[in-house]
This record gives structure tokens, C-alpha cells and sequence, in this order.
């Protein structure tokens, strides 16, 4: 075999280690029942939970517990998943930027007694994805000389 050959193959092998081994550290999607099953099996993974923000009818957030003056790191939030189950999520950081805008909620980590504990909160805030953003005066400008 040449040189080349065999370098190639030793790099095809590397590559395929490293998916196999990040394959393996891919939590899953799941819903706060099958989040607490799992925990009760003792599997300590952390898992992907999907839900919307618990909100009164004037649009505010319900069940939301943050006093950075008494401890910054400790926000607590309900969410309810994607079966219409709600839950207490305990985050210990600070509460994170525009949540309170936040249209969906992704939270990481596991169950922990009566409670999920999130290690990871992702947001999805309606206004980074409308169609309709403000145009600025320079832009006004340019479209108007065209």
C-alpha cells in the first residue's frame, strides 16, 4: 500500500472515533414524565425538555422566582412540556437575558426530587425571528433614491 492510502485510512478511522464518541454525549428530547422515570431508573443524563412559559392573561410570567439581592445564582420559573405537564425548574445562575420574552423554553439537565434542575436554559425569543424588522433612516434613504 502507498503512504497516502494508509494516511487516508488513519484519518477515515479518527474521524469515525470522534462521531461515535460524540454520538454518545447527545441527550435526548423528552417530556418531564419520562424526565423523572428516567431518574427514578437512576440514569443521571441530562435531557432536553421543551415547554412553554406559564403566563396570566395579561401576558406576564407566572411562578417566577428571582431575587438577585438574596441570591443571585437560584431562579425558579414553571414550565409546562409538551404534554401539558407543569413543572418546577430550578436554574442555579442568574436568571438569563430576555427570558422574560421568551416565547418557548429548552432546559437541560435532569429531575432532582419534586423539581427539574436546569443546567442549561436556551430561549426562543419571538423577536430575533419576525419577518417585520424595523428599517432604519439610512436604509429609508437608499430606498428611496432607487
Amino acid at each position: 500500500m502507498k503512504k497516502t492510502h494508509i494516511i487516508g485510512i488513519i484519518i477515515i478511522a479518527i474521524a469515525i472515533g470522534i462521531i461515535i464518541s460524540t454520538a454518545g454525549d447527545a441527550s435526548s428530547y423528552v417530556t418531564f414524565t419520562q424526565a423523572a422515570e428516567m431518574a427514578q431508573s437512576g440514569e443521571k443524563d441530562g435531557v432536553h425538555v421543551v415547554g412553554k412559559l406559564t403566563k396570566d392573561a395579561s401576558g406576564q410570567i407566572t411562578n417566577m422566582v428571582y431575587q438577585p439581592q438574596i441570591d443571585p445564582n437560584r431562579f425558579e420559573f414553571t414550565l409546562v412540556d409538551n404534554e401539558n405537564h407543569t413543572q418546577k425548574v430550578v436554574y442555579n445562575a442568574p436568571k438569563p437575558q430576555d427570558f422574560d420574552r421568551s416565547e418557548q423554553v429548552v432546559v437541560i439537565g435532569s429531575m432532582d426530587g419534586d423539581h427539574f434542575r436546569a443546567d442549561k436554559i436556551l430561549l426562543k425569543c419571538p423577536s430575533k425571528y419576525q419577518e417585520n424588522k424595523l428599517e432604519t433612516k439610512e436604509y429609508e434613504a437608499k430606498k428611496a433614491t432607487i
